[in-house]
């Protein structure tokens, strides 16, 4: 006896299932069991679908997915139903889902398997009747619960879309979808699912008056259920050529409906029949009352979105126009609690002079009333420097203005009863930085109220932390002195002018940040932002166009404090992101050679920094040394930089202390690693030369000269038209395994 035979005899059928090539293979037992002629045939997957329950079919797929990810086998109970919606049988499915790959590379799974029929117990026994899988109600409310936490998600209307594209609704799930707004007097898409690019145009811009489902039911409020193609072209005639070729044979048509107002319809069309009960209305209802919230929320959000960032576009400024020598490049990120909109600001202001200002700044807080603040004082600022106002005039005329504004509740004449926000009321602060800039000179004159200090990114790649004078964030006292620090951006040169969110982002302090920033400036990764242009590379477009280089960098400083790769390097404090995040980097270019005149191994450049220490800031000394340990980082000898910084030490203080002005310090380091020589310049404005003396054993003081021909390789004095210059300088001892540069 055949096999096939033996399986008839025991009312059980075998059967394939192709999912790649959505066709079912029956033998003739299969196709009883499933209500169909009894012989074998290949029938579509929509064909077989349909004799299952539906509740059935939504379940046996959980089932088969389940079945892939353990390598089990695919159990379950199915009712058999007939043309008229009846249930012929139960029966029994288990099958072996093995993978398939298509002839496009893709992985798709075939079921081989066999249905049995079930006897059913006979009335009067006490034999349980075995569940049949799945119940509608608890797949009801599951897909209900589902599809309200997926809607609710969505963030603008394009996500809403592909969440409702993707919706398995119990026992039906709609083949074509499509989302219809009002726009004025006409329908318009707003997406759709399961067509063709294209296909929308014949339904975009029409008019409400139309004979179409959709614009009825934006008329009525009314939803229109068409469960067949006869029902379709008997209620609208006019309308069924359009939607005739999509060969779909049921359709849903619901409303949108949001606070009472109609603002659009949801279209659920089938390829196989749907008969649309009133289980079934109740899930499409529901679904359409939580995709109208959903795009409601959506274009609400959308709406805001585009208002925020089109205030903060229209706050920040363009860099322009260009100048000569100088390179800018600059990135603003607003990160703070999800609102496009901050108190972190820059500014380039071209002045009478014909010199330039950069500004950057922050305003207290991330909300809207920062960002008004923000607006206000970033003008404030642009009318003084263009008035001609030096950097501590501007600063301290802002500050005045600052304080102007944020007045303290208690002197505000509307009080509580005017009806305005008590935090629109509470004194607010910003710290800002003011740099002065001559293009031809390179000279930097800065001006910091409670702003972190720029840093200084010279021709080898070396970065320093330029320590400026300060005082206090604008807005706290009204009159406030701001010291200017003068320092030149030699050739070839970039300083980095950015806010706290650069550098605090990702549970970073201030010195952990600065270290993660310094990592991205010292690297090579902006493809030498600071080397000329290659041969053929071309020139600078007209206006405010930074080389590529540049831009490279101001992307990679933001990337990583606040792109992917952020999250690796977390700092010790709590990761917050909630601080925007501004940055402006100034490149002055190196002088172009002539033709012809370029090395095959160009000399490495020089290193440089420059220094003013005042007479009322002692306390600066310690930047001083602290300047030259990070010029002399990577100097052969260590006991050398001790020596360096020993004497630069005693040749300030002693300028502080011998006489009434400013000490000027200039450090510069020549030649190629190994066998460079730094040479260290002090100049003041006495005329009095040191002298040697002969200190005693308890003496604090007088050993400076003594110091200078101890520790230096060469030291001396220049007379100068008003006061004197000391220096001194070493040669750096080459080690003997050290890497050539080149």
């Amino acid at each position: 006896m055949r096999t096939e035979d033996v399986l008839a005899a025991i009312a059980t059928g075998l059967w394939r299932w192709d999912n790649a090539s959505g066709t079912v293979t029956l033998d003739s037992e299969a196709a009883r069991l499933l209500g169909l002629p009894a012989e074998p045939v290949v029938l579509p997957e929509v064909a077989v679908r349909s004799r299952f329950h539906p509740v059935d079919w939504n379940e046996i797929n959980g089932i088969v997915n389940l079945a892939v990810a353990e390598g089990t086998l695919a159990e379950a109970r199915l009712r058999i139903m007939d043309v008229d919606g009846r249930v012929l049988r139960t029966v029994r499915s288990r099958s072996k889902p093995m993978e398939n790959r298509t002839p496009e590379g893709a992985t798709d799974y075939e079921l081989v398997g066999t249905i049995q029929e079930i006897a059913e117990p006979q009335p009067g026994t006490t034999a349980a009747h075995t569940p049949i899988t799945g119940d509608w109600r608890r797949s009801r409310e599951a897909f209900l619960l589902d599809a309200g936490r997926a809607l609710a998600e969505a963030r603008s209307t394009a996500e809403v879309l592909r969440v409702a594209a993707s919706l398995s609704m119990p026992g039906f799930s709609p083949d074509g979808l499509a989302v219809f707004g009002v726009a004025g007097d006409r329908l318009s898409i707003i997406g759709h699912h399961g067509h063709d690019p294209g296909d929308e145009g014949r339904f975009s811009d029409m008019p409400l008056e139309t004979n179409y489902p959709a614009a009825e039911v934006v008329r009525t409020g009314r939803a229109i259920y068409l469960p067949t193609p006869e029902d379709y072209k008997r209620r609208f005639p006019a309308a069924w050529p359009l939607a005739q070729r999509f060969d779909r044979v049921s359709w849903a048509f619901l409303p949108l409906i949001v606070a009472g107002r109609t603002m659009g319809a949801w279209m659920a069309a089938f390829k196989h029949p749907a008969s649309f009960s009133p289980d079934e209305r109740s899930v499409l209802t529901t679904v359409a009352r939580m995709l109208a919230q959903a795009l409601q929320r959506a274009v609400v959000a959308e709406s805001e979105r585009e208002l925020t960032t089109g205030l903060q576009r229209s706050m920040m400024p363009q860099l322009g126009p260009e100048i000569p020598g100088m390179r800018i490049a600059a990135r603003y990120v607003p990160t703070g609690g999800g609102l496009q909109v901050g108190g972190d600001w820059y500014d380039m202001i071209p002045l009478p002079s014909g010199r330039f200002a950069l500004v950057i700044g922050d305003v207290q807080g991330h909300d809207v009333r920062a960002a008004g603040l923000m607006g206000q004082l970033r003008i404030a600022v642009r009318a003084y420097a263009s008035e001609g106002h030096r950097p501590d005039a501007v600063l301290s005329r802002a500050s005045r203005f600052l304080a102007g504004l944020c007045s303290s509740p208690e002197s505000d004449p509307y009080g509580d009863d005017g009806g305005r926000d008590s935090d629109f009321q509470s004194p607010r602060f910003a710290t800002c930085l003011y740099v002065e800039c001559d293009p031809k000179t390179g000279m930097l004159e800065v001006a910091r109220a409670g702003h972190p200090d720029p840093a200084i990114r010279m021709a080898d790649g070396t970065v320093l932390m330029r320590p400026t004078a300060g005082g206090l964030p604008l807005g706290i006292v009204p009159d406030t002195d701001y010291p200017t620090t003068r320092f030149t951006l030699e050739p070839g040169e970039t300083m980095m002018l950015c806010t706290d969110g650069l550098i605090e982002t990702g549970g970073h302090d201030l010195d952990t940040g600065w270290a993660r920033l310094r990592a991205v400036l010292e690297s090579d990764a902006h493809e030498s932002a600071y080397d000329e242009q290659a041969p053929g590379a071309g020139t600078a477009a007209a206006g405010p166009v930074a080389p590529p280089q540049l831009e490279r960098l101001a992307d990679l400083l933001v990337q990583a404090v606040h792109g992917p790769s952020s999250h690796h390097t977390t700092g010790p404090l709590a990761d917050r992101r909630e601080d925007d995040i501004a940055v402006v980097l100034l490149c002055r270019e190196r002088a172009e050679r002539g033709a012809g005149t370029a090395l095959p191994h160009p000399a490495r450049p020089v290193r440089r920094t420059v220094l003013t220490v005042a007479q009322v800031e002692p306390e600066r000394i310690a930047g001083v040394r602290q300047q030259i340990r990070e010029l002399l980082h990577d100097w052969a000898d260590p006991d050398q930089v001790d020596s360096a910084v020993l004497m630069v030490s005693e040749m300030v203080t002693n300028v502080l202390t011998h006489t009434d002005g400013d000490a000027l310090l200039v450090a510069e380091a020549v030649g190629e690693l190994g066998a460079r020589r730094l040479r260290v310049e002090v100049a003041d404005g006495s005329d009095e030369l040191p002298h040697k003396r002969q200190p005693g054993e308890m003496s604090s003081s007088g050993r400076g000269v003594l110091l200078m021909e101890m520790l230096a390789d060469a030291w001396g004095v220049d007379p100068r038209g008003e006061g004197k210059s000391i220096w001194f300088e070493l040669h750096e001892q080459s080690k003997t395994d050290a890497d050539p540069e080149f």
